[in-house]
């Protein structure tokens, strides 16, 4: 086992991915990248993966929001439905008048 150093465990901060051309997977056939295409690009990954992350995130709150959603409106309709048929068959066949 070998032991790495400080600077191989240390965390890459953001302007050194950027300033690093190994980091940032140039090779020798590409050297004349200008930092504004490297910015253009890092953009376009960071957008790209800002927007799945957002979409994920909600649809799991959707997902949730749903599921709450059905579970309220199914308990109020077992609670309701039994009084609002009850009362519909007694008004349709008159059954309060006959017991009088």
């Amino acid at each position: 086992m070998t032991e790495q150093t400080p600077a191989q465990t240390a965390i890459p901060v953001l302007t050194d991915v950027v300033t690093d051309k190994d980091a940032t997977g140039l090779s020798e056939a590409t050297p004349h990248v200008d930092n504004a295409s490297l910015i253009a690009e890092l953009q376009t990954q960071i957008a790209a993966s800002a927007f799945a992350l957002t979409e994920q995130v909600l649809h799991t709150a959707l997902t949730e929001m749903e599921a709450t959603l059905f579970e309220k409106v199914s308990k109020r309709l077992r609670q309701e439905l039994p009084e609002l048929i009850d009362r519909i068959l007694r008004e349709h066949l008159d059954y309060d008048s006959k017991d009088s």
